[in-house]
């Protein structure tokens, strides 16, 4: 989630500059690895094992290919539009940038093609099931009128500071640029897509049957829970969990005189028109007042809160229809540009009530948003700690933060409650079901029935969430292995610190060194309650 750069231009992609930045690492690893620990500050000593970790991580996913699949069905070229989210577009020189940008399309999604040929070549490629989305997805940059073009998008209403001359100017060559220049690139792209990647792409959903692929998952589950679990361990914790949280949804289920198992009450929460809004404005509009409502109740958890607010906005209609509930984007670093919780309004009858706090929670206040401000706002710490960091510890914090709820006086009502054991119930399935397309040969009809047995999400969210996990093989893994952690390490404090616990000092202390591997933060949690 880092920042999208001011240059007129993408980043160099291709497989030439991803080969000098891989040879570049390895000669900086060699660098730290030498590095005398004696002569360092505990902070330097913590900075350099980071930095080490960080670079051994990228390369040897490097190694593994997995940079040769970087095409989903939630990004990819088809999404390079949605940089313009996180710029600015107030003056001639922000939309001049954004123009330039335009024009170098072709060159970016030349070397988006070759790293996918290299993919064919290779046979690291993505499966064809979530493949299938993406030429709908192109299509709509491809096959609309102008006005509806995505990259044309910030020119549809420009800012009121410009001159009528300049808003002319500027609205004319962006006709230009998109009608002569993206949209004939895109072509290009989409046929190479459609004739020559989804043909190849593979059948198998999950990494385990590519050559290597065994290997490949072991390492993108260490990397993204940052233990040495084996997928197999991991498995068998979601499994667990999945016992522990169905026993309290039953325990709703009875409270609220439901006559029926759980399947049957799943069943009813998806389809009874009294739990779901019948247009996306309301939906929206609720959205917003539960951010608002949560804030006033954090100083009871937190000392210290970030500086930088957030806002709620929608979900990108182009990408609605094939992402996730929600997801957050993080401030600028530079403190320029605010946090965004992006909600999916796409199809609001099937966007239940009893998850809205939830949700909320997680993306928003006190989770992502929470967490990412404050590690950026950190003093004395190098810019790569601020603006980065263990996905175990941040996804981990997102979901620990939905049991904060209770303390924030959420959940008031039963189906709220059951909306909260829903979520955490989805993040056990997760260890389930990624562990078991991806190493246990699961298929993804099997994943999505054994989602549906567990969880009241709807079908259409649980089939968006199987297919995310198919083209993101081992990320779904860290919620809940970062979640046990936090919990573990906060009930070891409550016990041994006893009537000296305090909850905002707890909270402050996890927060104030970023994102840290789970072994780190155990480390740093064990030396504040011994110092207590």
């Amino acid at each position: 989630m880092g920042d999208t750069q001011r240059a007129g231009e993408w980043d160099d992609v291709s497989l030439e500059a991803q080969a000098r930045e891989d040879q570049a690492l390895a000669g900086f690893e060699q660098r730290l690895v030498a590095i005398d620990g004696a002569s360092l500050s505990a902070e330097a000593k913590l900075n350099k094992e980071l930095l080490l970790l960080q670079i051994q991580n990228q390369r040897r996913g490097y190694e593994l290919g997995f940079h040769l699949m970087g095409i989903t069905m939630r990004g990819g070229p088809q999404s390079l539009f949605t940089a313009a989210e996180t710029l600015p577009f107030q003056t001639r020189d922000d939309y001049e940038l954004w123009l330039q940008r335009l024009e170098s399309l072709p060159t970016r999604l030349q070397q988006e093609q070759a790293i996918l040929e290299e993919g064919i070549r290779q046979g690291r490629v993505q499966a064809k099931v979530i493949m299938e989305r993406i030429p709908a997805q192109l299509a709509k940059i491809t096959q609309v009128r102008l006005q509806d073009n995505p990259f044309y998008e910030p020119f549809v209403a420009l800012a009121g500071s410009l001159s009528h001359a300049e808003a002319q100017a500027l609205t004319e060559r962006a006709e230009r640029v998109v009608k002569d220049v993206v949209v004939p690139a895109y072509q290009r792209f989409e046929a190479f897509f459609n004739e020559r990647y989804l043909p190849a792409a593979r059948a198998d959903v999950g990494v385990g049957s590519l050559a290597n692929g065994k290997a490949l998952y072991e390492f993108a589950a260490q990397r993204f829970t940052t233990t040495n679990l084996t997928p197999q361990q991991i498995h068998d914790i979601g499994l667990a969990e999945v016992a522990r949280i169905r026993a309290a949804m039953e325990e709703v289920i009875t409270e609220v005189g439901f006559d029926g198992d759980l399947q049957a009450f799943n069943a009813f929460l998806r389809t009874d028109p009294q739990f779901y809004y019948d247009n996306a404005d309301d939906l929206y509009d609720q959205y917003r007042v539960i951010s608002k409502r949560i804030d006033p109740e954090l100083v009871k958890l937190f000392g210290r809160l970030p500086r930088i607010p957030y806002g709620v906005r929608p979900i990108p209609e182009q990408i609605a229809p094939d992402t996730t509930t929600a997801y957050y984007m993080p401030p600028a670093a530079d403190g320029s540009r605010a946090g965004y919780y992006y909600v999916n309004l796409y199809r609001p009858e099937v966007r239940p009530k009893f998850e809205m706090e939830v949700l909320s929670v997680h993306e928003a206040m006190p989770g992502h948003h929470l967490q990412i401000a404050l590690a950026r706002e950190l003093e004395g710490l190098p810019m790569f700690r601020k603006i980065g960091g263990a996905t175990a510890f941040v996804e981990g914090w997102g979901l620990y933060s939905e049991r904060l709820g209770y303390e924030l006086g959420l959940y008031q009502d039963p189906y709220s409650r059951y909306g909260q054991l829903v979520y955490d119930m989805w993040r056990a399935v997760r260890l389930v079901v990624d562990t078991g397309m991806h190493y246990l040969g699961w298929s993804r009809q099997e994943a999505i029935d054994y989602f549906m047995a567990n969880a009241a999400k709807t079908e259409a969210d649980i089939i968006n969430e199987i297919d995310r996990y198919i083209g993101w093989p081992g990320q779904a893994l860290a919620y809940k292995i970062g979640q046990l952690k936090i919990l573990e390490l906060r009930a070891r404090a409550e016990r041994e610190l006893g009537d000296r616990f305090d909850i905002r000092a707890f909270h402050d202390h996890l927060l104030g060194a970023g994102a840290l591997p789970l072994n780190l933060l155990e480390q740093r949690m064990n030396a504040w309650m011994a110092d207590d």
